[in-house]
């Protein structure tokens, strides 16, 4: 089997096995699924004004009403560096998980003649702007970014802060949370949750929020106030949008 279709499976395993809290996150990484089913976070109070009666079950909307609320931590500063390193290929298919996810999402992809993990050339509907981006790795390799849905910072303010190095890699290399979008939008919004940023395309506004959702509550994390009012707002015009933004 080539390294290509290998890394096919790989990416077509792991994105099947993100969506169970109690399932192998990465088949052949045993440590990753120890990470994702230890994930827990401190009690908190139910998010103010939703019910469980709201959105159809399995419902972003449902699932919100589900996630804690309370403040922001402070409690230790946030660093990159605690989530592992950049890209790491953690489910040792031989590539990197940002060519992992430049190989899912982007179209009329060409490789590296050396590596056919390398992601030379392609093509991206950007989901937060609807943009057509041409990617050129020579060229200009930012113009394509790989966004984590719930920033790294994010989740570290609102329970990471208290995982361990295994659980914080597992979460910043889960395909789930990890989308290419256009490198400026995503620049922009930087490690705001979505009480403070959405994607300019309305069209997407639902499906980023319903995934945001869908993460905080498999792996834990609480919402502040605010963010879980935004999330609200959004969803209801919604009500029926699967969690995860499936």
């Amino acid at each position: 089997m080539s390294k290509l279709m290998s890394r096919r499976v790989n990416v077509t395993t792991v994105a099947l096995a993100a969506g169970m809290i109690a399932a192998t996150l990465l088949t052949s990484c045993d440590s990753m699924q120890e990470a994702v089913d230890s994930l827990t976070s401190p009690t908190a109070t139910p998010v103010t004004g939703a019910t469980a009666a709201q959105g159809a079950d399995g419902s972003a909307l449902a699932a919100l009403a589900t996630l804690q609320v309370q403040p922001e931590s402070t409690e230790k500063q946030y660093k990159r560096d605690e989530f592992g390193p950049p890209w790491k290929d953690v489910d040792h298919n031989g590539c990197d998980t940002r060519n992992d996810i430049l190989h899912r999402d982007l179209r009329s992809v060409t490789v590296s003649k050396n590596d056919d993990c390398i992601v030379l050339t392609g093509e991206l509907t950007d989901p937060y702007t609807t943009k057509i981006i041409r990617f050129s790795r020579s060229r200009n390799a930012s113009a394509v970014q790989i966004d984590h849905v719930v920033a790294l910072a994010d989740a570290w303010r609102t329970g990471a802060y208290a995982w361990t190095d295994d659980q914080r890699l597992a979460f910043a290399n889960d395909p789930q949370n990890l989308i290419a979008v256009d490198g400026p939008t995503n620049t922009q919004k930087s490690d705001q949750d979505a009480g403070e940023w959405l994607p300019p395309a309305k069209s997407y506004q639902c499906t980023y929020v319903a995934r945001q959702v869908g993460l905080k509550a498999r792996y834990h994390l609480w919402v502040t106030q605010a963010e879980g009012d935004a999330m609200r707002a959004v969803l209801s015009t919604c009500p029926s949008q699967p969690e995860l933004g499936v």
